[in-house]
């Protein structure tokens, strides 16, 4: 895998996600446990998480496209030939 695979990794979370915007409280299941709610709301409160959140009640949500340029943005991929060139 390298950081041209990352977009349509994403893309495939899109697509099995049953609705057009994630709930907060959501965010570990579609991340499979990546983001967490909490840690989700804190960067929300410095102003760092995804633009165009929402609230329906007492419920945050976003728009599935903008968490998941979101999260592209915030993703790298992490070779083993960069692990042995970061230990020298």
């Amino acid at each position: 895998m390298d950081q041209s695979t990352i977009p349509n990794f994403l893309q495939s979370l899109a697509a099995k996600w049953p609705s057009a915007w994630i709930a907060r409280t959501e965010v570990d299941a579609f991340t499979g446990g990546l983001i967490s709610e909490k840690y989700l709301a804190n960067l929300d409160s410095q102003g760092k998480g995804p633009e165009g959140r929402f609230r329906s009640g007492r419920k945050i949500g976003y728009p599935v496209n903008n968490f998941l340029s979101w999260l592209q943005q915030r993703t790298e991929i992490i070779n083993s030939s960069d692990k042995e060139n970061s230990d020298e």
